[in-house]
């Protein structure tokens, strides 16, 4: 089966071409640095020739309002336009689990964007929301941090790690289309304060975490539904503490 899969050199991308490829699959890359560009649209009716399955995994260098709308808006249009002339058989795209909950915040308006456009296609899809990637959590310390002090929430979320999102990505691709949205998130819940006090000491961080319920998640207000999955979610078998020993034995 050839995959096209767009994004295919980021943090995700390549592990889903890795993944695929192991499997036999013939996978193309759909980047900027392969001379894809999805978003004026340059080699992408050559790159998706032949092609049965596109794999939707880029996500915008920039997450202010104008930028980012405009990146999912005019990629997802560009996609879908080539999807239809190249007969593309099944439209995979990666989104984030709780993005209907969190519209206050224009990444996430631009990723509901994102979501019509592929519904309203008439591209067989498959939607995959994941939750916030264990390797984002040193992000959310940093976007929290004033002076020595971490201010977070005690919100329930169900963090994942990105080798276990991207083969759900990848097993979702080689299968049939369900003209739905699918939600895989990590095997267990943790509040995020306390998640970010584990990630600090493990890696001998000595900023300190304190809980305030005013505090927001990347500037939004949330609560224990907004970053966790519904019923029935697709469960990653890698669980946080395994992946801090990962991590540690890596640095």
């Amino acid at each position: 089966m050839k995959i096209l899969v767009i994004g295919g050199s980021g943090l995700i991308g390549k592990k889903v071409v890795s993944n695929l490829r192991s499997k036999g699959h013939e996978v193309m890359v759909g980047s900027p640095s392969t001379g894809v560009n999805f978003l004026t649209g340059e080699g992408l009716a050559d790159a998706m020739a032949g092609a049965s399955v596109v794999v939707d995994v880029a996500n915008s260098p920039s997450f202010e309002d104008g930028p980012v709308m405009e990146f999912f808006e005019t990629a997802g249009r560009n996609l879908a336009a080539a999807e239809k002339v190249a007969g593309v058989k099944h439209h995979v795209a990666l989104s984030v689990v709780g993005t209907e909950r969190l519209l206050a915040s224009g990444y996430f308006r631009a990723k509901m964007v994102q979501e019509t456009l592929i519904k309203v296609s008439k591209i067989p899809y498959t939607i995959v929301r994941a939750t916030q990637f264990f390797e984002f959590i040193g992000g959310i310390a940093q976007s929290a941090t004033e002076g020595q002090t971490v201010r977070l929430p005690h919100t329930l979320f169900q963090p994942i790690v990105s080798d276990d999102v991207a083969a759900c990505v990848a097993d979702v691709a080689v299968q049939a289309p369900l003209n739905d949205t699918i939600e895989v998130a990590g095997p267990e819940a943790i509040h995020l304060d306390d998640m970010v006090r584990r990630y600090l000491d493990s890696v001998g961080d000595s900023h300190q975490v304190v809980t305030d319920p005013k505090a927001r998640y990347f500037g939004i207000e949330v609560t224990d539904q907004s970053l966790t999955p519904g019923k029935n979610p697709r469960l990653g078998p890698t669980h946080v503490g395994e992946w801090l020993r990962r991590s540690q034995a890596k640095a």
